[in-house]
């Protein structure tokens, strides 16, 4: 056995309770603060360990280095120094990237460091200890990649186990000081990402973002994004769309695109900015008509001097076109057309770097009616990306064929926790559980989306818990089974806030999220919840109002340092939305109580004026108080009053009258408001199954904390072929007893998925006993009544009838025909159903379990 695999196995045996408990979501700790054998001092007795890297290094590698040395600092307040020389020295933290280092090299030369499983690939790093490195040296801790962003993240994997959060700066998260640090013996890497370009979209960015960067920065500049660049290289990420509303990335300040290179960061443009111009330069520079019939000789021009612009510079180029101001081509633009648009593009690219334009790496967007034109037949060379696109609600539009051949460019996902547009804008706060992105986006992976994962953030903040999800899961999706969610969410609340309350944590965030996906909070109105049936707004109230009093006594107990980076993480959301949900439950109160002529109007209106200056009080200490005042305009997005998909100017309380007490017929409020109706249903939650009948290779999955209420349940994998519903193929079993003879309805609750195969649809059935299963089509057409109905409730509410002939116990089975349905839960109606927005609560009494 070598001494390195004796030295990591004593380590193992004794370092458990010593780890400093920080590391990212998914690893495992490799950074002790007591010493043991084999261990390497990073920073012991005020003393950190010099840091050597080649002259010849990437500028990225050592700016991240400079990071390393202040991060390690802040942890121990010893600050390691920089050197240029090895001799003298007992222990060296040896940083470099294989080839650039000598030192690094001479070790793999020599056989004391083996990077076979690094040497080659993709943004692959090794961190080992390696003892007797160098004559006079005892030990180096080798930090190495196999190539520029591999060694930053090997460098930033060091910073995250030491106890730096990605979010130390854009959430305040606080570090937490060690006395000692010690790295532990053995090989600790993170493989390969499985996504090779993995990265944001600062959209939809005014008012907040604008705001915030021209009050704190002075605009949209390096300055802010060197911010940003650092946070995406924590994240693991490599992969960046600019903030493009009256915004240019280039063109606004000259060290943007250089300093991103310097970086390491790849950049890009949105899907209808082409050739790495943004639209704001062609309102600057451009000349005649965005139309390439009638100004091709204009646009070409204008083209090639984004091309001339990037240089060297990593850069993704967008290619295809769109009408101007991200709308569609004008009337009568032809496939034809389009392709050539792509040809001359090429030849641009070509022309102007001197390669093969396959040497340049680009995407085509199939964003909104693109993918139309691919459907008619437009293609572009293998080489070029294609980024598929969800329906800016979460829901994947399109995605490869598993039999089709391979492109040389791949697939890649273009997905939205943001959006400007119908049915609804949603900019305000997070609304996306990271049980749905989990969903959707291990669709996309499974189905060789692979190349591109792209995720429109809006402001950034406060949308920090699903971007490091969307981050982490494209690094490693197998590391992060449907299973394993609530263990990510967990571990990501340690990172930020430490073991102690991370469960406490992870429960919020977790219902937080779930409670305003049900509806965002711009489409919420008095309307939403039913007032009198199954308690139901008063349940979602009570719900909200619990979360909020976990979280903030949770703030009491928490240490003093985690004040704000909680705040903007897990509580601000929490009593943002909770007071949001009651001020319109007031509202639905006050209009119910003037209908009955009852004073019990008056006090709800008064309430909602509490409601709604306590709305404005939440976000006036976000902006103005919270961090001293760092955030200022973050929370400056409207979110009330809404009456179309856009914004209104200015937050607009919802009307509300008074009546006279003395003409009142009553003062009290309606009992109606308190009484449950439990009759006439029978609700069952998807996942409470009596059987679940495998076949053909094919069980079942329940994703846990799945849509609107408790869970999601589909068929797996998600791969599988679709199932004629017959005799044992796959299906559920539910076993119900009903007291008379009748037809009844039943209703599933099935997530708003599309038909990502673009075929006839997606499909499940449904029968009572023995009959024939009756097929159902969940699938909507993106833009329609029915999609903008699905996606604003988050859920498609589908019926089948069925007749029954004998009183007893019946079995409702629902079948599996297409994989990817995802069930949530089945209410039949028996002759009492009432109107509600969730469904009437699960009464397992009326269920016969086993």
């Amino acid at each position: 056995m070598k001494l390195t695999k004796i030295f990591f196995l004593l380590a193992i045996a004794v370092a458990g309770s010593l780890q400093v408990n920080a590391q990212a979501p998914g690893h495992q700790s490799y950074v002790a603060n007591k010493n043991g054998i084999g261990y390497f001092a990073l920073s012991a007795n005020d003393k950190a360990a010099p840091i050597y890297t080649g002259d010849d290094e990437y500028p990225g590698v050592k700016r991240a280095i400079n990071s390393l040395m202040g991060d390690v600092r802040s942890v121990t307040r010893s600050a390691p120094a920089l050197v240029t020389e090895t001799k003298g020295l007992k222990q060296i933290v040896l940083i470099g990237t294989l080839g650039k280092n000598p030192k690094i090299d001479q070790l793999v030369k020599e056989n004391k460091l083996n990077v076979t499983d690094i040497a080659g690939k993709w943004e692959t790093y090794l961190i080992q200890v390696v003892q007797k490195p160098f004559p006079g040296v005892d030990q180096a801790l080798v930090i190495t990649g196999s190539d520029k962003r591999g060694t930053i993240f090997g460098i930033y994997d060091v910073s995250a186990q030491i106890g730096i959060s990605p979010w130390y700066w854009w959430a305040d998260v606080p570090v937490k000081e060690q006395k000692n640090l010690y790295i532990l013996p053995g090989r600790h890497t993170d493989g390969t990402p499985a996504v090779k370009y993995r990265g944001i979209f600062i959209n939809d960015e005014a008012p907040a973002f604008s705001g915030w960067t021209k009050e704190k920065f002075g605009g949209v500049n390096h300055k802010m994004y060197e911010k940003m660049f650092e946070l995406i290289l924590r994240l693991k990420g490599n992969y960046l769309w600019p903030a493009m509303w009256g915004n240019a990335f280039n063109d606004d300040d000259k060290l943007n695109p250089v300093l991103a290179d310097e970086y390491g960061v790849v950049m890009g443009t949105s899907h209808h900015e082409p050739m790495d111009r943004a639209q704001q330069e062609w309102k600057r520079y451009g000349k005649g008509e965005w139309n390439y019939e009638k100004n091709k000789e204009i646009l070409q021009d204008f083209w090639r001097k984004g091309i001339e612009n990037m240089g060297t510079k990593e850069t993704i180029v967008t290619v295809g076109m769109r009408g101007d101001g991200d709308m569609p081509m004008t009337e009568g633009s032809n496939i034809a057309l389009l392709e050539n648009i792509v040809k001359d593009q090429r030849k641009i690219i070509t022309d102007v770097t001197g390669k093969d334009a396959s040497q340049t790496p680009q995407m085509w967007a199939l964003y909104k009616e693109v993918q139309s034109y691919y459907d008619k037949g437009m293609r572009v060379p293998d080489d070029v990306t294609l980024l598929l696109c969800d329906d800016n609600w979460g829901n994947i539009r399109k995605l490869p064929s598993l039999t089709e051949k391979p492109r040389k460019g791949g697939y890649g996902i273009y997905y939205h926790f943001d959006y400007v547009g119908g049915p609804r804008n949603y900019k305000w706060l997070n609304t996306n559980p990271i049980s749905k992105t989990w969903e959707q986006m291990h669709l996309a992976y499974e189905y060789n989306a692979r190349q591109i994962w792209v995720v429109n953030v809006g402001d950034l903040k406060p949308m920090e818990f699903p971007i490091s999800f969307f981050l982490d899961y494209a690094w490693n999706p197998d590391k992060w089974p449907a299973e394993k969610l609530q263990q990510y969410s967990e571990e990501w609340a340690t990172q930020q806030f430490g073991a102690a309350h991370a469960k406490e944590i992870a429960k919020i965030l977790t219902l937080y999220t779930k409670y305003n996906s049900r509806r965002k909070p711009e489409l919420l109105d008095e309307n939403t919840y039913s007032l009198t049936n199954y308690n139901e707004f008063t349940t979602v109230v009570g719900d909200y109002n619990k979360l909020r009093d976990e979280a903030e006594k949770l703030a009491t107990v928490l240490d003093s340092k985690c004040k704000d980076s909680f705040y903007e993480l897990v509580l601000h959301p929490v009593q943002a939305c909770a007071n949001l949900n009651e001020l319109y439950f007031e509202v639905a109160k006050n209009r119910y109580y003037l209908k009955q002529k009852n004073a019990a109007a008056n006090a709800a209106a008064a309430r909602v004026r509490e409601l709604f200056a306590k709305d404005k009080a939440i976000s006036r200490y976000y902006n103005d108080t919270l961090a001293n005042g760092k955030w200022s305009h973050m929370m400056d997005q409207t979110h009330i009053g809404y009456t179309y998909w856009q914004q209104p100017n200015v937050d607009k309380m919802p009307e509300v009258a008074e009546i006279n007490p003395d003409s009142a017929k009553t003062n009290q409020p309606d009992p109606v408001l308190s009484t449950s109706q439990y009759n006439g249903f029978i609700a069952v939650e998807g996942e409470h199954y009596n059987k679940a009948i495998p076949g053909q290779g094919i069980t079942w999955k329940i994703i846990p904390h799945y849509g609107n209420t408790l869970s999601g349940i589909t068929p797996w994998p998600v791969t599988a072929a679709r199932v004629k519903p017959t005799g044992n193929s796959p299906h559920l079993e539910y076993n119900i007893s009903l007291k008379d003879t009748d037809t009844i309805v039943v209703t599933a609750y099935i997530s708003p998925s599309l038909d990502f195969r673009n075929k006839d649809g997606l499909y499940y059935a449904v029968s009572i006993d023995n009959e024939e299963p009756q097929i159902v089509n969940i699938a909507t057409k993106v833009d329609s009544p029915e999609w903008g109905m699905a996606v604003s409730d988050n859920i498609r509410k589908l019926t089948t009838k069925h007749h029954i002939s004998k009183a007893g116990v019946h079995t409702l089975k629902y079948w599996m025909v297409d994989p990817a349905v995802v069930l949530q839960r089945l209410v039949i109606d028996t002759g009492g159903l009432k109107p509600s927005y969730l469904g009437p609560p699960e009464n397992m009494n009326m269920l016969l379990r086993k």
